[in-house]
């Protein structure tokens, strides 16, 4: 399993929510601040099963231009092994 982190401008945060959760991803979103300017930004957490990692980064991906992300720095990934998931 596997945990992905997406850092996400607040304004471009709901088409990927939308996106994921329309493919029934399960996301939870948190409110943050961060970068230069403090700007308002939503961080996403996303816990997927390992073959599903490809898709879920592809759907965020869909979202944007890809050139785009990567020039403005509008979305930020992270994707970390999960060792042990549980729910209480």
């Amino acid at each position: 399993m596997k945990l992905i982190i997406a850092i996400i401008r607040d304004e471009l945060s709901d088409p990927i929510l939308e996106c994921l959760i329309k493919d029934e991803f399960r996301v939870t979103r948190i409110a943050s601040t961060g970068g230069f300017l403090r700007r308002g930004m939503t961080t996403l957490m996303i816990g997927v099963e390992d073959e599903k990692v490809d898709q879920a980064i592809k759907l965020i991906g869909e979202v944007f231009d890809p050139t785009a992300i990567q020039k403005s720095h509008n979305v930020t990934l992270f994707v970390l092994k999960v060792d042990e998931f549980l729910q209480v």
